[in-house]
């Protein structure tokens, strides 16, 4: 056992009890680990939102920079540590989809190799999600994206109002769909004068769910339009619009099956006698509305308005079956192109949307558009998940088919 002298006195130490060095290891270990917010956009119309989120929530929008470079590429420099943390990326989708979207992966990455913790992507508008089915040759769009977040890093994902709940399925990893309903029918009961002599109107049989729900809370009746004045993207042809196939007459081969096939063709004739029945043509009857809308206000409720030449339309049929005042409820407000120049030359007496997508610009162009903020549900939601608590809390009296 080695010997220390101590002012001329010999004492025994025993190197087995001397306290060992930590290098903060321990505390690393012990603390419970912080969380940042980050916007992944730098302009200022969306950081909008994330610096509302980050006010309700009582800490700073962290420190980063976005940007593009002079040939189009995406760079982002995150301007703090973030080891052991969990982090929340807040992006709204401007006009210019593509971008947003690669600001995203690009932060999400950049968070993963800085030794992020978790890394939650708040988005409250889900690009690309009316690509969610096959259409003819094309691709599910929407899934590819979803593959996409998590090979980039992202470990969960907050949205609003995804256009069909079955993208959640889409996702490796935890996704928590908000509502927005609560927010636009506290806007109805407060904001419309008369609003008991109103009635939810769908502008397509597709979207009757959704206005059965409003209609229920609010204890109002419910009318559905259907025709010739909707064209929805369920209605789109899902066949693969090949012509039918004729082999050529002399150039013939024997296949295994014993027909004869085409030469170097890949297309297998059907077997003699059988002949597939063709489903017929769909025929839409002229527009009808279901319900009675005279003398009342109508208010047509959807998911996502972007192109609103068939909101226009729906209202033009409201107006002439007697409805006095047409209101517009829309958890997205896209707005893309014309948009405000055409609802504000129409006879839509307002368009009511969330703040889930930036367009101030669209407001100062169309004064009959108003926003709903929605930053409340989501800084709750940010703080449940940080602090382990359960989100039961935000989706009380949420039904199936909400």
């Amino acid at each position: 056992m080695p010997i220390r002298r101590f002012g001329g006195h010999r004492s025994l130490v025993s190197f087995s009890h001397t306290p060992k060095l930590s290098y903060g290891y321990k505390t690393m270990n012990v603390s419970k680990s912080g969380y940042r917010v980050f916007s992944a956009n730098s302009t200022t119309a969306c950081t909008e939102l994330a610096k509302k989120i980050t006010e309700r929530l009582g800490v700073e929008l962290g420190k980063s920079l976005v940007y593009q470079e002079s040939n189009g590429e995406t760079r982002v420099d995150v301007k703090e540590s973030v080891r052991g943390q969990d982090i929340f990326i807040i992006q709204t989708i401007p006009r210019d989809v593509n971008t947003a979207i690669m600001e995203l992966l690009v932060m999400a990455y950049a968070l993963k190799t800085s030794c992020a913790k978790n890394i939650i992507g708040v988005i409250p508008y889900f690009p690309y999600s009316k690509q969610c089915k096959m259409r003819k040759r094309g691709s599910i769009v929407c899934k590819l994206l979803a593959a996409m977040l998590a090979k980039a890093g992202l470990t969960h994902i907050i949205t609003m109002d995804l256009h069909q709940k079955e993208i959640q399925g889409f996702f490796s990893f935890p996704v928590d769909n908000l509502r927005a309903s609560p927010f636009l029918i506290q806007y109805i009961q407060e904001e419309i004068p008369d609003y008991r002599n109103a009635i939810i109107v769908a502008k397509s049989p597709s979207a009757a769910k959704r206005a059965q729900s409003y209609a229920e809370r609010l204890r109002l009746g419910l009318a559905v339009m259907h025709g010739e004045a909707h064209h929805s993207e369920l209605d789109m042809a899902d066949g693969r619009q090949s012509p039918p196939f004729s082999p050529p007459a002399n150039r013939t081969t024997q296949g295994h099956t014993g027909l004869e096939l085409p030469s170097g063709s890949r297309h297998h004739a059907p077997f003699p006698g059988i002949e597939l029945p063709i489903m017929m043509a769909k025929e839409k009857p002229p527009i009808t509305v279901v319900g009675d809308v005279g003398g009342r206000i109508a208010i047509i409720v959807d998911d996502i308005i972007d192109n609103v030449e068939d909101f226009v339309a729906a209202a033009e049929i409201l107006k002439e079956r007697g409805a006095y005042k047409i209101y517009i409820m829309a958890t997205h407000g896209l707005l893309s192109a014309d948009a405000p120049r055409i609802i504000e030359e129409s006879s839509i007496d307002e368009v009511v949307v969330t703040n889930t997508v930036p367009h101030e610009v669209q407001k100062l162009q169309c004064p009959k558009i108003k926003t709903v903020d929605v930053s409340m549900i989501l800084a709750e939601a940010i703080r449940r998940i940080h602090n382990g608590e359960s989100m039961a809390y935000l989706f009380r009296n949420i039904a199936v088919d909400d």
